[in-house]
């Protein structure tokens, strides 16, 4: 019988007949040398120069992705491994494929995702641009750890060694470059064992500009972090506009406020409420968004959440939503009543204005409140209760 493929090592390839020998030789070298059964898959997105039948010529297996994307050779690729273990890095000569031990051991020690750390294993000089050494990978890294957590300091390091079944498992369906990070923050949001290992850096061996645009694919890899976070996207503003809006409120709804030379009055009263209603939005986009996520499959169920959908029920948030606007005309009728004793005539503002701001803040938000209830019901339609 023939033996069981353990390790697939993947590479994408557009056009890298340059270095995608160098390569897939290093990869061959290192399954010989280390008795391991294993296999080498270029993911090729449609190369014009020749580079297929360059695999082919070294013992690699080609799989055509006609779906253009660094994801989609990716992916492709790996949906064709026949290995247990898969690990995947770049054909343009900056990542040493002859030395692979440090990911296959912790992979055999039951890791899920090994992700390599090119800042602790050294980066070549001229290996990484400026951009990216001192702004793009460490903002992007702390972003991604801020808001998902987990250990992994190099989040778009394109050295890595996960389970073969990982697209399946997580769900994965980016195809640009934002692959790297979907592929770490769903395995942080699925609670994979996900570890760390020293990887160097090498300069890229092309003599053609890298498919790597900076601008265009940071941003895309800010875009998916955001995205896949509506806590820090939605939630976290939110609450702080909230916050600031309501202690604002507070305070100036008595009278002026004086802080050194500066005088709060009605108008700051008005941005203040301004503040509480567009959080309050924010808020709820954030359990919109999440509801919505998971009922997709794009984010795991969340037990807080459901908690907390079980006691917003329709019936409570159209009771509190009814309250507040009925809170809100009543302020309003008062403000008429107020006026009528002037004769409908000329007002003190800053008095009246402590009277109309609050109203009809209150039943812009108790409308919301109403509305938001039924959007949410509506939501949860086919949300199964605990």
């Amino acid at each position: 019988m023939e033996k069981p493929i353990e390790l697939t090592i993947v590479m994408p390839c557009l056009n890298e007949a340059e270095t995608l020998k160098i390569c897939i030789d290093k990869a061959m070298k290192y399954l010989n040398d280390n008795n391991i059964s294993g296999e080498v898959v270029i993911g090729d997105n449609g190369s014009t120069d020749g580079s297929q039948d360059i695999a082919r010529s070294c013992g690699a297996r080609i799989v055509d992705i006609p779906r253009k994307g660094y994801g989609s050779a990716l992916m492709g690729a790996i949906q064709a491994a026949k290995g247990k273990y898969v690990i995947m890095g770049d054909s343009d000569d900056s990542y040493d494929f002859s030395n692979l031990n440090a990911y296959l051991e912790k992979l055999r020690d039951g890791y899920d995702l090994v992700m390599g750390n090119r800042f602790k294993g050294g980066i070549a000089k001229g290996a990484m641009p400026f951009l990216h050494y001192y702004l793009g990978n460490p903002v992007l890294s702390f972003i991604g750890k801020l808001f998902f957590g987990g250990g992994v300091n190099d989040f778009h390091c394109g050295l890595r060694g996960f389970r073969q079944d990982i697209v399946t498992v997580l769900n994965l369906q980016t195809t640009g470059m934002e692959f790297a990070s979907e592929m770490v923050v769903k395995a942080q949001i699925n609670k994979l064992k996900i570890i760390e290992v020293p990887t160097t850096l090498s300069v890229d061996g092309r003599s053609r500009p890298p498919h790597l645009r900076t601008w265009r694919d940071g941003w895309r890899h800010l875009r998916f972090l955001l995205l896949y976070s509506p806590k820090w996207l939605f939630l976290i503003p939110g609450l702080t506009l909230m916050f600031i809006g309501l202690i604002l409120f507070v305070l100036i709804q008595q009278g002026p406020v004086q802080l050194m030379n500066i005088h709060f009055d009605t108008n700051t009263l008005l941005y203040a409420g301004a503040f509480v209603v567009i959080g309050f939005q924010a808020v709820n986009f954030a359990v919109f968004t999440r509801i919505y996520a998971i009922q997709q499959g794009f984010l795991p169920k969340n037990s807080t959440l459901d908690k907390l959908y079980n006691f917003l029920t329709l019936e409570a948030g159209l009771i509190v939503g009814v309250l507040i606007t009925i809170a809100g005309l009543g302020g309003s009728i008062y403000s008429l009543y107020l006026w009528d004793l002037q004769d409908f005539g000329q007002l003190n503002y800053s008095s009246i204005l402590r009277v109309v701001i609050p109203s009809v803040f209150a039943i812009m938000m108790g409308l919301q409140t109403i509305f938001s209830s039924f959007f949410l019901s509506f939501l949860g339609l086919n949300q199964k209760k605990s």
